[in-house]
This record gives structure tokens, sequence and C-alpha cells, in this order.
């Protein structure tokens, strides 16, 4: 057995070898986040949390129980919110009206962290705002494909797609080939794509947040659960991001892109905008525009840990506590601003 796991150890580090000399910077810096499970799914490592991930996604394992709180008839009201804040799973956690800037709920929002796929919506900004032609059709290229993700491309090399095809597949279902793309084919190569995503994160403010690539495999895409509530404000401004997050599934090239958030069209929850983000130095990550109680809100969930489904079983545990502040509120008389007025504002 000791003798199986150093040549297991020895290979690892051959990979990583290999991987540094070939792929660029920004991929280099993911090679951490490369897991064993990936080549070793019966590791004991591999029967939970990050790991158990991938040997679900990659070798088809049993999951996890879901996390109570992220089932579907899950509860959500609360008779305890002080039982629900010891039961949340998120190292950072922040509800913010954006209209009023009133934080609702805070806890290591101004952490910095690796942010994962939340990454994309930095990309959709930037894609949509530039205003490329979004019928032109693109090409998938071979370092599309070879982005230094856990799991394979859904799109082979040579598949055409319109930029909105690519878009669209990039945020509903995370695909980080269709992502590359979009930053390869941007008016000056990668480079520039990355340049304007960070131009665009201190034109908002984001004073935490750095990016180095547009898929969000990078351990150096990094910001903080207050920045991306600013993030979070500019993309639900614009419809085809809104869209495109909030769409159950979408079908192209003759597949299914499903959304990555489970609670994305179910009844009772008015979603605005969202995105997901797993990587294993960022955790499971989940950022989310809602309307409660007549106000939009911003729910940002960073390095949720435990339990599968925590990140949306946080979110149920939140909506629960900030809407007993919100019905507090609401019998002193306070009036929320409606949800179109708020984001009309920003």
């Amino acid at each position: 057995m000791v003798l199986h796991q150093l040549r297991a150890a020895v290979c690892g580090v051959a990979v990583g070898v290999v991987l540094a000399l070939f792929w660029p910077a920004w991929a280099q810096a993911q090679i951490a986040n490369f897991h064993p499970c990936n080549a070793q799914p019966a590791l004991p490592v591999c029967q939970h949390g990050y790991g158990k991930r991938i040997a679900v996604k990659r070798w088809g394992a049993v999951p996890d129980p879901l996390d109570p709180d992220a089932a579907v008839n899950a509860p959500l009201v609360t008779g305890s919110p002080a039982r629900d804040m010891r039961k949340l799973r998120s190292s950072s956690a922040l509800v913010q009206d954006v209209r009023s800037g009133e934080i609702l709920f805070a806890q290591g929002a101004d952490d910095v962290r690796p942010i994962a796929s939340i990454t994309k919506l930095m990309t959709a900004l930037v894609v949509v705002e530039a205003g490329l032609p979004m019928d032109e059709t693109l090409r998938i290229e071979a370092s599309d494909v070879q982005v230094p993700s856990e799991l394979p491309s859904r799109l082979a090399i040579g598949t055409r797609l319109s930029r909105a095809d690519l878009l669209h597949v990039a945020l509903t279902s995370s695909e980080n080939s269709a992502a590359h793309a979009l930053g390869r084919t941007y008016p000056g190569g990668m480079g520039a794509f990355v340049d304007a995503m960070n131009a665009r994160a201190h034109a908002l403010g984001m004073d935490d947040s750095r990016f180095v690539e547009p898929v969000g495999l990078s351990n150096e895409n990094v910001s903080s659960a207050r920045d991306l509530a600013k993030l979070l404000a500019a993309v639900a401004r614009q419809p085809l991001i809104q869209a495109y997050t909030t769409d159950t599934a979408y079908e192209t090239v003759g597949q299914v892109f499903r959304n990555t958030n489970m609670l994305v069209g179910r009844a009772n929850w008015d979603i605005l905008a969202s995105k997901t983000g797993t990587t294993r130095e960022a955790g499971n990550c989940l950022v989310m525009m809602v309307a409660l109680a007549g106000r939009p809100l911003a729910v940002v969930l960073l390095d949720a840990q435990g339990m599968n489904g925590a990140r949306f079983g946080d979110a149920v545990r939140l909506r629960r506590i900030v809407s007993s502040q919100l019905a507090a509120e609401a019998a002193a008389g306070v009036q929320p601003p409606t949800v179109a007025g708020a984001l009309a504002a920003q």
C-alpha cells in the first residue's frame, strides 16, 4: 500500500512538471486544483467533499445525500434565525440591498478568495458591453478545450457556435471552453480581454478583485463577497446576461446544457441573475440577484464546505434569516423600493 501511494505521488509530481512546462502562467496557477480523484476514484479522499464531486462527475460515483435545506421541499421560513446562522457552511456570505446599499447579512464579506467560475460573470459583462456581434460564428480551438479543467469540455475542437451561443452555455452550464473562446476572440486577443476585465472591475470599485483569465480555473482570479455584490448589480442590468444565467437549460449542437444552480426555476424563487463556481481551492461558490419582499438583493456565498449542495442550502438558510429581518421591518412600517426601480437606479 505504501509503495502504491508513493508511486501515485511520484506520478502526480511528474504530471505537474509537464503541465508547468507546456501551460501558460495562468494555467499553472490552477495545477494545485488538479485532484487525485481524476485518476484514482477509490482513494478515501474521493468519498467526500470536492474529491467526491470529481468522482461523481467523472466516474459516475453515487453522490452524497443532499443538504436538507437545498431540497425542493425545504421550508422558506424559520422560527430560529440564530439556528440557521449556526448552520451556514460558507466561509464568506453577504446579502445586500443593491438600491440602498444596506447590508442585511455579512460574514467574512471582505475576505479575498479564489472565485472559480463566478469569473464568468465578468467575462460576460466585458463581452456584452464591448458590443461585439452576437451572431458572429466562432470556432472552438484546441486551446479552448485544453484549459486545465477537472472535467472534459463538452464542446469538441472544430465546433462552430455563435458568440451568443457560447455566452449562453458559458453562463448557464459554466462551460469552460466557451468562456475561453469568448476571451480568445476578443479584439486584441486574450491579453486585451483580461485587461478589459480588470479595467471593468476597477470602474465598478471592485478593489479586492483581480483577474488573470476568463474561465475561473486559476486561483489568481480573486475577489471578495462585497466586491461580487457590485458585479452582480452590474450584470443584472444586462438583459442578455440576466436571461442566460436564469435559463434552466439550453440546447445546442445536439446537447442539453443545464443550469448549474439548482434553485433556478424553482417555485417561490425570483432569481434575476445567477452563477455558480467550484474549484478545489475556491470551494463551492454561488452568487445570485434575487427579488425578495420587493427588494433586489445581492446574495454571495463563497467557499461553502460540507454536505452536497451546501451552497444552495446556505442560500435557503440566508433567505430565511433575511426574510425574518424584512418581516420585522415591514411590521415597523419600512417601505422597500421596487425591484425594477432599484435596478434602474444603479
